[in-house]
């Protein structure tokens, strides 16, 4: 579908919840730039940036990156993309970031993907990583070529600390105490669809269908 209006989006969704493959298919089949606050953060830490240098000591420190640190961050981002169409993955986490993107952009339209946590404990325990890129396989349905190597460097993969079982809990826990807050915020805006299920193919053509239900009442009044 050609976008005759810039179209911006957010996705949301625990981890472990097909967010990465939904995200990949939304920019693929409608030409979004997907723009991924993990990356933005790796790149910056690794660039040694003022903001990035910042960002390492919390993480080194165990704490949060503080809000108005990574709405810098984003919104530095964004602003080079100022007439772009995009999709914004792993950001706004908190109601104050949202509240920092929603006074420079409007959002149209926000996908959270709801996925029991029953579901997403089995993935993320299954889940091997590629560090140096944040590639993550999933030995149930997204193995690696090759088992235990990443598909594009060759590299070892690492089961991360993170994806024991008892790590998996409190991560969905903090999670839904932390992201409750903001799907709230963009369902009173009218602006949030949720999308129910335990596999992410079946997920997928109801995604897909909805945002092309959107783009097409947008480029109506546009037209």
């Amino acid at each position: 579908m050609v976008l005759q209006k810039i179209f911006r989006a957010v996705i949301m969704g625990p981890p472990g919840s097909g967010k990465g493959t939904v995200s990949a298919r939304i920019t693929k089949s409608f030409g979004l730039k997907h723009i991924s606050s993990g990356d933005i953060l790796r790149a910056n830490i690794n660039a040694k940036t003022e903001l990035g240098l910042l960002m390492k000591s919390c993480i080194d420190q165990g704490q949060l990156v503080p809000d108005d640190v990574m709405s810098r961050l984003i919104l530095r981002d964004l602003r080079a993309l100022n007439q772009s169409s995009w999709l914004l993955d792993g950001f706004p986490r908190t109601v104050s970031q949202a509240e920092a993107l929603d006074d420079v952009y409007s959002v149209d339209t926000v996908v959270n993907l709801n996925v029991p946590f029953q579901t997403i404990k089995q993935r993320l325990t299954s889940r091997w990583t590629h560090l140096p890129s944040g590639r993550v396989y999933n030995i149930d349905f997204n193995p690696p070529k090759v088992a235990g190597f990443d598909d594009v460097t060759g590299e070892p993969l690492v089961q991360r600390n993170d994806d024991t079982p008892e790590t998996v809990t409190r991560r969905l826990k903090a999670y839904q105490t932390q992201t409750e807050p903001v799907l709230e915020f963009y369902r009173s805006k009218g602006v949030l669809q949720t999308f129910s299920g335990t596999e992410t193919n079946k997920i997928w053509p109801h995604v897909e269908a909805f945002i092309h239900r959107k783009l097409f009442s947008l480029n109506q009044k546009v037209a």
